[in-house]
């Protein structure tokens, strides 16, 4: 499959779900070895369940990004921040498993790495679109501030795709593409969840409905 889809040029990452019962370490680093070959960029779902040393495996393998990260430790999170990997993570599927094992957000970002926020949406274990309420989930559970949260999900967002140099934030040069809110203050976009504050969003430059 992997040299298919890097010579029809269908993918830019490569995934590897690193966990028991799933690809263990070897079996995920083997995945990521033979992508990379192939000229594709690495991504890695880590440390979830277990800490299974994929927050390790990421920084080993220079990957992009590692996500989820609930079980990853200091010596993970020093790892990622000595090879550049920014940390994803991902606080609507710990909620919606019912889990209280939160990823150590105000530690990552104390070590200065980029962390961002995303919701994981899928129907198994983060059945959520709604960016709101992780913010509101980042804010309450993992002790970030509203300022790192946003940054977390815009500009950080951004950058872990290659995307940083024309979107995530609203510069000069960078493509339009940005959401109003109906409140009164920023803070309220991670305090106010479970209902619509959005006023109207824009994406390069035009209203959409």
């Amino acid at each position: 499959m992997l040299p298919h889809v890097a010579k029809e040029n269908l993918a830019e990452f490569c995934d590897a779900f690193c966990e028991r019962g799933y690809f263990d370490l070897e079996q995920a680093r083997e995945i990521l070895v033979a992508a990379k070959k192939f000229g594709l960029k690495l991504r890695i779902h880590a440390d979830q369940i277990t800490n299974s040393g994929g927050a390790k495996l990421a920084a080993e393998l220079n990957a992009t990004t590692a996500d989820h990260l609930e079980k990853t430790e200091g010596q993970g999170i020093a790892a990622m921040k000595s090879a550049g990997v920014q940390p994803v993570l991902l606080p609507g599927s710990v909620y919606a498993l019912g889990s209280t094992f939160y990823p150590r957000a105000r530690e990552m970002i104390d070590a200065g790495l980029a962390v961002v926020i995303a919701t994981d949406f899928n129907p198994g274990s983060s059945p959520s679109p709604s960016m709101p309420m992780m913010l509101s989930l980042a804010c309450t559970q993992m002790k970030m501030s509203p300022a790192e949260a946003i940054a977390a999900s815009t500009i950080n967002a951004a950058y872990s795709i290659g995307r940083g140099h024309k979107t995530g934030s609203l510069e000069i040069g960078k493509l339009a593409n940005f959401a109003i809110f109906d409140c009164q203050d920023y803070r309220e976009l991670a305090y106010w969840f479970g209902f619509s504050q959005t006023h109207s969003v824009y994406v390069r430059g035009r209203s959409v409905p």
